[in-house]
């Protein structure tokens, strides 16, 4: 008997925890089951193939929004293969509306509803040990005449009664090799479930809060910190909505902190408390990031989707934590919630941009299946698509014109805010705009009338893209958007070839020899301009510029942890 888990992840460096956890609470069905991962970007063919040379004699997949086309089909054609075999479903895609799912997927057998560990070892023990599949909690099932039955909900786990499976892989030689983990996301999490009750959100449905016990969490981490992996994500929803547990937790990291691990937390800013804020400003650089949903800065839809926010607190404690420069930031928004139109999605936008993390998700509302904002879609006007992830596309607030107009500024967005590859070009640029998000649309639409919207560019292309822009958009100072875009060049890199505007350095090369150290990952450039406070984050208006050259050494041995910036020092002269 081979029960076998598929997971297909949205990208090579993730992992998927679930089927893990799956395979390692099913202990006593050990050598019955098997664990294989795959990507969507393998072509349904190739996955079809793989599957088909595993011979599994139970099939299960692992449903998320971006597999599940892959998925549909995969049982579509396998059963065509294997009309015999049974094919199971689980996970957040298919735990809602569980018979709908199987009556328009003639070839899956049943699904795992919510969590499954308990559910999955109880169908391991149906089909080794003959355990009646009624006994079954958990399911939704097909029987033999195509009739749907629904079973009673399986009762919660305990989160010490969990599996710690990254120990499990380590140990067990008959398990799966721990060498594919080596260059991937590990992912963790110490609590299930969510006190909140965000309606566009799935875990707003299981509002008890599990919490694993501290000694367990401290072993675990552990475990990470004495094998220095690069970076563990947390995927507890909200890690400090129990603010003794996410202290407790925080001071450990920073007791056994190991100079290399980062680890991700998605919190709720604005209900951190001043120990907390005090502890995050004490730790490493890089040993901490957080991620914190702000999701909109309109007080009416925050309501409205029932996020209680206090967004004057979570301002100053944003504006804390990054003065104190020991966290990366990462904030998201989200377009497409109610009573948020274009304009107040601007002004949100705008909000959250002076914020100033280093990174700004500008999101769009997925209307998730089982979510309050699915069940009460038609008060809002919600049209999205069919497919996953079931994005919006208009509501009663926003038209799909609109839309469109913010999905130029998302592109925007990452290409020249969150790569982090503009750092200085942007600080300056967003001087001649009153308002950030009209800097992005305005870039986007110059994109869009050019035909340069889905080609790939390279970094010397997007500057010189850039500069185009401000040459047509009458924005004046060349010379100094050229110098910061060659500061940013390479602040991020040492660039093996200079781009075509910088200047001639024939005049000031041996100088440049005689200060830089050879053998050393270092560069040094002339600039007229003086961007101290720029790097500072002092600067008020335009750098100045000096009648001379001053010069900047960038040492790519000594990197920003934050932002993998180089480290920079200003040289007078040389």
């Amino acid at each position: 008997m081979k029960i076998l888990l598929t997971a297909i992840n949205a990208k090579y460096i993730h992992s998927n925890p679930a089927v893990y956890s799956l395979w390692a609470y099913a202990r006593e069905f050990r050598e019955h089951t098997a664990v294989v991962e795959y990507t969507v970007n393998h072509r349904t063919e190739f996955l079809l193939q793989e599957l088909y040379k595993q011979k599994p004699d139970v099939l299960v997949f692992s449903c998320y929004l971006w597999n599940l086309p892959q998925v549909r089909l995969l049982i579509q054609e396998l059963k065509k293969l294997r009309p015999d075999l049974p094919v199971w479903a689980g996970g957040p895609e298919v735990s809602y509306q569980c018979e709908e799912f199987l009556q328009e997927n003639p070839g899956a057998d049943g699904i795992m509803r919510g969590e499954g560990e308990e559910t999955f070892r109880q169908l391991c023990e149906h089909y080794v040990n003959q355990l009646p599949l009624e006994q079954v909690r958990g399911i939704v099932y097909r029987d033999e005449r195509g009739e749907l039955h629904s079973a009673p909900d399986q009762e919660p786990v305990s989160m010490d009664a969990l599996p710690f499976w990254y120990e499990e892989l380590w140990e067990e030689p008959a398990g799966p090799e721990w060498k594919t983990f080596a260059h991937r996301i590990l992912y963790y999490e110490t609590s299930r479930g969510c006190p909140f009750r965000c309606s566009y959100c799935l875990s707003s449905l299981d509002k008890t809060l599990r919490l694993k016990s501290l000694s367990r969490v401290y072993r675990e981490l552990s475990f990470f910190l004495e094998r220095k992996v690069p970076q563990v994500k947390l995927v507890d929803r909200t890690f400090n909505c129990n603010p003794d547990h996410a202290l407790a937790v925080w001071k450990f990291l920073k007791d056994h902190d190991n100079g290399v691990t980062n680890f991700h937390f998605e919190i709720a800013g604005d209900l951190l408390e001043e120990e907390a804020i005090v502890l995050l400003e004490s730790m490493r650089p890089g040993l901490v990031q957080l991620e914190i949903g702000v999701q909109s800065a309109n007080p009416q839809t925050l309501a409205e989707v029932r996020r209680k926010t206090d967004l004057a607190r979570l301002e100053k404690t944003v504006e804390r934590l990054r003065r104190g420069g020991s966290q990366h930031q990462h904030l998201d928004l989200i377009a497409g919630l109610p009573y948020e139109g274009y304009d107040s999605f601007c002004e949100s936008f705008d909000k959250v941009y002076r914020m100033r993390p280093q990174q700004l998700q500008l999101g769009f509302l997925k209307v998730l299946k089982g979510s309050y904002l699915y069940e009460n879609r038609r008060a809002y006007g919600l049209l999205y698509r069919d497919d996953p992830p079931y994005e919006v596309l208009s509501t009663r607030w926003l038209s799909y014109e609109e839309l469109l107009q913010l999905k130029k500024a998302e592109e925007m967005l990452e290409v020249y805010y969150n790569s982090g590859q503009f750092a200085l070009t942007m600080q300056v640029l967003e001087l001649a705009y009153q308002s950030p998000f009209r800097m992005f649309w305005e870039l986007g639409e110059y994109y869009e009338r050019k035909g340069l919207f889905y080609l790939n560019h390279s970094r010397i292309r997007r500057c010189e893209i850039l500069l185009d822009f401000i040459t047509e958009a009458g924005l004046g100072r060349q010379e100094l958007y050229e110098e910061l875009l060659t500061f940013d060049l390479y602040y991020r890199e040492n660039m093996k070839s200079r781009p075509a505007w910088a200047p001639d350095l024939s005049r000031v090369r041996d100088r440049i020899k005689a200060v830089q150290k050879r053998g050393k990952q270092q560069h040094i450039e002339p600039f007229f301009h003086d961007f101290t406070g720029l790097l500072e984050g002092r600067q008020q208006g335009y750098p100045r510029r000096n009648e001379e050259y001053g010069f900047y050494l960038f040492s790519y041995e000594e990197r920003d942890p934050l932002t993998g910036q180089a480290r920079v020092v200003y040289l007078k002269e040389l």
